[in-house]
């Protein structure tokens, strides 16, 4: 089947040296999708990254798969999550992809679609809210990546385990995202449909807007599905959308 007219979107496969199947997983759906209109990584595409210094037999698998989906006439973009917010330009371009910002909004078959990690619209996560404007900052980020690689895997290691343990004591609508954030978003945006990832919640929400936006009275949020268990991934043309699973 033809992959022209396709624009694709997925998130939170947080690629990881030690599971193979999610990279095979994910190494498949790329070949499966050479000639699609573009591809959109909405973050979250490692599970860590420390810097465009970290080179490994993972990363260039990945960044050649990449190009060699770029090579067939996809454009590719890549979003930061909260996992991978240190990757760099030297390593979009070693993919063959661009870095856009988040949240990015662009026009896909007709439709203006906001596209987002997902991690900002998760304000009632007091604490975490705190540490992503800590490690978003440019001083703390330079700091960091003065660092050797030893040490800097040494502090992922340990910042991943405290997420961990933090995680486990909260409540599972803290993790999730604030309706009213998304509602401000979407005005902000002036756009009706939103597609984020983050909170590895796979889903479309249709929600009744009290203030039209683009004359219309209703909205769509997709959610992304994490790649823990199977791969997700959304499908828009020019017929609709569809999010679609497959297993590894």
């Amino acid at each position: 089947m033809s992959n022209v007219g396709k624009t694709l979107f997925i998130s939170d496969l947080h690629l990881d040296a030690d599971n193979e199947a999610i990279t095979k997983c994910f190494l498949n759906y790329v070949a499966g999708a050479h000639g699609c209109d573009a591809l959109y990584i909405l973050g979250d595409f490692f599970e860590v990254w420390v810097g465009d210094d970290d080179r490994s037999i993972l990363t260039d698998t990945v960044a050649n798969a990449l190009s060699s989906l770029a090579a067939s006439g996809s454009k590719i973009y890549i979003m930061h999550g909260n996992r991978d917010f240190l990757l760099g330009a030297s390593y979009a371009q070693h993919c063959s992809a661009q870095l856009i910002e988040d949240p990015t909004v662009i026009e896909c078959h007709g439709q203006k679609l906001a596209l987002m990690h997902g991690d900002s619209l998760c304000t009632r996560d007091i604490e975490y809210m705190k540490f992503r404007k800590m490690v978003r900052s440019e001083r703390w980020q330079n700091e960091f990546l003065e660092r050797s690689l030893v040490e800097r895997h040494m502090i992922a290691q340990q910042t991943r385990q405290q997420s961990k343990e933090q995680s486990s004591h909260k409540a599972s609508d803290i993790m999730d995202v604030t309706p009213q954030e998304v509602l401000d978003l979407l005005h902000r945006e002036q756009v009706n449909i939103l597609i984020h990832g983050h909170t590895h919640r796979p889903s479309v929400h249709k929600m009744r807007l009290q203030e039209p936006i683009n004359g219309r009275d209703e909205a769509i949020r997709i959610v992304l599905g994490s790649w823990d268990c199977k791969g997700w991934a959304l499908e828009f043309s020019s017929t609709g959308y569809e999010l679609k699973h497959f297993p590894h």
